[in-house]
C-alpha cells in the first residue's frame, strides 16, 4: 500500500459527532491515529536531534582547543570527525526528510477530506428544519472551516509541537550534562514562557471563535444575496443588500481588530522573553567556565541551545497561537454542525415494500412544536391506485401532510402506514425511493440537463431518459439549450438552481425526473403551476398516462387540474373538512364550491378561507 493511503480519507465515522471539543476531535480523526502517531514520532525524533547538533558542536570545539590546528585531523580524532559527518550528512537529513514526508504525504492530504466527508455526511442527514433555520452558505462555510481547522491543528501539532517538546527534553538533558545550575536557569525560563502561553492562548482561542463566527455571517449574507440576486434586482435593493453586507463586514472587522490587538501584544511579550534566554544560558555557562566548571565547548553548546530555543520560541508560539485560533474555529463549527436536528432510522428499520400503494393516515398530528399550525388528528385512507386531489388556502396544512408522508418530519402524534408498514419502521431511503414528487418550487442542480433528469433513476439508460423528457414535453427545448462553455442539448448545464431556465422549463425537467423514477406513489405539489395553458394541456395528457396504476396525491390551487381526480379533499386549519368528487363537492355548496366560484384564472384567492 502506498504511504499516501495509510489514512483512509473517506472512512465513515462511528456514531454522531460529540458536542464537546476534544471528543469531537477524536471523532473526526478516528481510524487515522496509527498514521498520526507515526508522523508525530518522526517529528519528535527530528526535534531531539537539535540537542544533538549542539552537543556535537561542543565536542568539536573542545577537540579543536585541546588538539590545536595540527592535531584535529589526527588519526585519534577520526571517530569524532566521522561521527559528525554521519550526523550532519546522513542522520539529520534522513530524519528531517521522514518528518516532512509523513506530514506532507500522509497527514495533510488525507485528514482534510476525512473530516470534511464525515461532517458532510452528518449534515446531509439533518432534518430539513436544520437547513430552514440557517444560511446555506454559512453551513457550507462551517463544514469547510471546521475540516480545515482540524487539519491545521493536527498538522501543526505534529510538525511543531512534537518537534519542539522533543527539542526541549533533549536540551534539558544536554544542559544537565554541562551543569545542573545551567539546566535550572533554563527551567526557570520555561516556567516564565509557559505562564505567558497560558495567559494569552485561551484569550486568543476565544477571540478567534468570535472572529470565525463573524466571518461565517459575512459569507452567509453574501451567499444569501447572490442566491436571490434576481429578487434584489427586481426590487432595486442593491443599496439595501450592500448595507446588510457592510454591516456583517463591519462586525467581522471589529472582531478581527480585537484579535489583532491581542496578537500584537503576544508577539511583543514573546520577543521580550525570548531575548532573556541567551542571557541566562550563555551568561551562566561563561561564569561556570571562569570557575573552571565548564569548557569552551560547553559555552558553544549552551549558546547554540539558547539561540535555537530563542528562535524556536517565536516559531512555536506563533504556531500555538494559530492552533488555538483553529481550536476556536473548530468550537464554532461544533456549535453549528453537531446539534441533532434529525429524523433517524430505527436500528431495526426495514426496507419498505409497496406492492399495492395503499396509504393510511391514522390520527396524524404535527404543529412544528408550536401550539397552532400544521395538521391536527387527520385520518384518511387512500386506496391503491386512487387519485386524490388536495385543496386548501395557504397554511391549511397541505404541505405539512406531504412532508410527513415523505418523513421529512416525524409525526408528533398518530402514524402513517403504506401497505400496512408504518413509515417510522422503514428506512427513509426506501420510503422516498417509492415516492415520486414534483414540487412548485422546482430544485435544479448546476449540472447538465441529463444529470438533472437522471437524478430520478441514475441506472436508467439514455433512451429511457429521453423518453421521459419527451413525455414531460421537455425534449424539444432541451435540444436548443447551450451553456456559457458551449455545451449543448442534454450536456448543457442549467446554472445554479436552474436559473437559466424559465419556471415552466424547470417544472418540465422535474416532471421528466419523476417520470423516470417511476415510483408507485406520486405526489404532485402544484406540478403544473408555472406552465402556460398550452403546455399544461400537453403535460396533463402525459401525466394521465404517468398516473396510471399509481397512487397519486396532487396539491393544486388551480382547481381545473383536479376535476378528474377520484376524490378531492378540502383542508382548513389543519383538518380535512370536505371530501368527494368534483361534482359532489360543488353540489354540497360548501368551502370547495366557494373556492371554485371565487377563482380568478383557476387559482384560489388567499381570502377564500376567511
Amino acid at each position: 500500500m502506498k504511504i499516501s493511503n495509510w489514512i483512509d480519507s473517506f472512512r465513515r465515522a462511528d456514531g454522531p459527532p460529540p458536542q464537546d471539543l476534544w471528543p469531537f476531535m477524536r471523532w473526526c480523526l478516528s481510524g487515522a491515529w496509527p498514521a498520526l502517531w507515526l508522523a508525530a514520532f518522526c517529528s519528535a525524533a527530528a526535534g531531539a536531534l537539535e540537542a544533538g547538533t549542539a552537543l556535537i558542536l561542543g565536542r568539536v570545539i573542545d577537540a579543536t582547543v585541546a588538539l590545536g590546528p595540527d592535531g584535529f585531523f589526527a588519526v585519534n580524532n577520526v571517530g569524532l570527525i566521522i561521527g559528525a559527518l554521519a550526523f550532519f550528512l546522513i542522520a539529520r537529513p534522513t530524519l528531517f526528510g521522514l518528518s516532512a514526508a509523513t506530514n506532507a504525504i500522509i497527514v495533510q492530504p488525507n485528514v482534510n477530506p476525512l473530516v470534511l466527508s464525515r461532517l458532510h455526511r452528518w449534515t446531509l442527514g439533518q432534518a430539513v428544519g436544520f437547513f430552514d433555520d440557517d444560511f446555506a452558505g454559512r453551513i457550507a462555510q462551517k463544514q469547510m472551516q471546521a475540516s480545515r481547522a482540524v487539519t491545521d491543528v493536527v498538522s501543526e501539532f505534529i510538525n511543531v509541537v512534537a518537534f519542539a517538546l522533543a527539542s526541549l527534553v533533549g536540551s534539558v538533558l544536554l544542559l544537565l550534562a554541562i551543569d545542573w545550575r545551567v539546566a535550572l536557569g533554563f527551567a526557570v525560563w520555561l516556567v516564565l514562557y509557559f505562564a505567558l502561553i497560558r495567559w494569552y492562548l485561551p484569550r486568543i482561542r476565544k477571540r478567534s471563535a468570535s472572529r470565525a463566527a463573524a466571518r461565517a455571517m459575512v459569507s452567509g449574507q453574501v451567499v444569501d444575496t447572490i442566491t436571490n440576486i434576481k429578487t434584489v434586482k427586481l426590487f432595486a435593493h442593491d443599496d439595501h443588500e450592500d448595507q446588510a453586507a457592510l454591516g456583517a463586514m463591519a462586525e467581522f472587522r471589529s472582531h478581527a481588530v480585537k484579535f489583532g490587538i491581542l496578537s500584537a501584544g503576544f508577539r511583543f511579550a514573546l520577543m521580550m522573553i525570548a531575548g532573556l534566554l541567551p542571557v541566562l544560558l550563555l551568561g551562566g555557562t561563561i561564569v561556570l567556565w571562569q570557575q573552571g566548571l565548564a569548557s569552551p565547548g560547553d559555552i558553544v553548546a549552551s549558546g547554540a541551545i539558547a539561540i535555537r530555543i530563542a528562535q524556536m520560541t517565536g516559531w512555536v508560539s506563533f504556531t500555538l497561537m494559530a492552533i488555538y485560533s483553529n481550536v476556536g474555529e473548530i468550537e464554532d463549527g461544533v456549535r453549528t454542525l453537531t446539534p441533532r436536528t434529525r429524523v433517524e432510522d430505527k436500528d431495526t428499520a426495514t426496507v419498505l415494500q409497496v406492492p399495492r400503494g395503499e396509504i393510511v393516515l391514522d390520527q396524524l398530528g404535527f404543529s412544528y412544536g408550536r401550539e397552532t399550525g400544521g395538521i391536527q388528528s387527520v385520518s384518511l385512507t387512500i386506496q391503491p391506485g386512487e387519485k386524490i386531489g388536495l385543496v386548501g388556502a395557504s397554511g391549511a396544512g397541505k404541505t405539512t401532510l406531504v412532508s410527513l408522508l415523505l418523513r421529512l418530519y416525524e409525526p408528533e402524534s398518530g402514524r402513517i402506514l403504506i401497505d400496512g408498514q408504518e413509515t417510522r419502521d422503514v428506512t427513509q431511503e426506501s420510503l422516498r425511493h417509492n415516492i415520486g414528487m414534483v414540487t412548485q418550487d422546482t430544485a435544479m442542480f448546476n449540472r447538465s440537463a441529463r444529470d438533472n433528469i437522471m437524478y430520478g433513476n441514475p441506472r436508467a439508460g439514455e433512451d429511457a431518459m429521453i423518453a421521459a423528457a419527451q413525455k414531460a414535453e421537455a425534449h424539444d427545448f432541451i435540444l436548443d439549450l447551450e451553456d456559457h462553455k458551449g455545451r449543448r442539448g442534454y450536456d448543457a448545464h442549467l446554472g445554479e438552481r436552474g436559473v437559466k431556465l424559465s419556471g415552466g422549463q424547470r417544472q418540465r425537467i422535474a416532471l421528466a425526473r419523476s417520470i423516470l423514477k417511476d415510483a408507485p406513489i406520486l405526489v404532485l405539489d402544484e406540478a403544473t403551476s408555472a406552465l402556460d395553458s398550452e403546455v399544461e394541456a400537453a403535460i396533463q395528457t402525459a401525466l394521465t398516462h404517468v398516473m396510471e396504476g399509481k397512487t397519486v396525491l396532487a396539491i393544486a390551487h388551480r382547481l381545473s387540474t383536479l376535476t378528474e381526480m377520484d376524490r378531492i379533499l378540502v383542508m382548513e386549519a389543519g383538518q380535512i373538512v370536505e371530501e368527494g368528487s368534483h361534482d359532489a363537492l360543488l353540489a354540497q355548496d360548501g368551502l370547495y364550491a366557494r373556492y371554485w366560484h371565487r377563482q380568478s384564472g383557476g387559482f384560489i384567492r388567499t381570502e377564500a378561507a376567511e
